[in-house]
């Protein structure tokens, strides 16, 4: 697309993300003596509510160990959109130095941001069961959460993505005869404040530069030439003279190096 081919997982990435925040809820069930009968972790996977409620309605006897059972959790993307409020200067760029050679940098305009809508459903056939959930994730919301995440590996780009709590909607799905199955949902809506990169480039790292100044009454011909270069002795030590300094094509971008700078006059 315009030219250019590039993938870096950035949906995926939020996915596992936000995956990985629910994937280690455990309940416990107790006796009337408050000893504890049962523990349960709770399975999280990636699809729509109404494709799980399917699938208990299809077969109220789902507690067997071996299929589904409840309680458990989904969560999906359910919407994006553009966040004008968060974009920065479209000419800035985000630079690395290129493995493997130190005298290039990769080069990436910044980020699209965009907001994920995510819905996380967590159904449950018992109060207390979903309750215990719901506990145990609204008090890290307040109502932001954030969470550090490599984007760009080329790069070894990381990016604080924070994640917000909207709202939560209670749904007891009660009605029907007997042998339909209950399940209480409860729907927790976020918005992670994601962003999507464009492709990166390669460039080499400018190491000489060199400005000719003109006076305004002469303006054919300059009055001095001003060049900078890095320097650097043998010993690594930064340099700022020209004849201490070795030959600047020897001298790698992370080195200790100073600024040379040589002004001459014309002949």
């Amino acid at each position: 697309m315009f030219g250019h081919r590039f993938y870096h997982q950035s949906t995926r990435r939020y996915v596992a993300m936000f995956g990985t925040l629910f994937n280690d809820i455990v309940i416990d069930r107790k006796d009337n003596s408050g000893n504890v009968i049962q523990k349960m972790k709770v399975p999280i996977h990636y699809a729509p509510m109404q494709k799980v409620l399917a699938r208990i309605e299809q077969d109220p006897g789902l507690n067997n160990p071996t299929q589904m059972t409840l309680p458990r959790m989904s969560f999906e993307i359910v919407n994006f959109n553009f966040s004008p409020e968060r974009k920065l200067t479209s000419m800035t760029r985000n630079t690395a130095v290129a493995s493997g050679d130190s005298n290039s940098k990769l080069s990436q305009f910044v980020p699209a941001p965009y907001d994920i809508e995510f819905q996380l459903n967590i159904m449950a056939k018992y109060t207390e069961d979903a309750m215990k959930m719901v506990e145990q994730i609204l008090p890290f919301f307040k109502p932001d959460f954030t969470v550090s995440v490599k984007m760009v590996d080329d790069m070894d780009l990381y990016v604080d993505v924070p994640i917000i709590l909207n709202n939560v909607v209670q749904d007891d799905q009660y009605e029907g005869d007997f042998q339909t199955r209950r399940v209480l949902n409860y729907t927790l809506s976020f918005t992670v404040k994601g962003y999507y990169f464009g492709p990166h480039g390669n460039k080499k790292i400018i190491k000489f530069a060199e400005s000719k100044v003109f006076d305004n009454t002469k303006q054919d011909a300059h009055i001095e030439t001003v060049k900078v270069q890095p320097g650097l002795t043998a010993n690594n030590e930064p340099t700022t003279t020209l004849d201490d300094s070795i030959d600047a094509r020897n001298i790698d971008f992370d080195d200790d190096w100073g600024f040379v700078v040589t002004v001459e006059e014309p002949e």
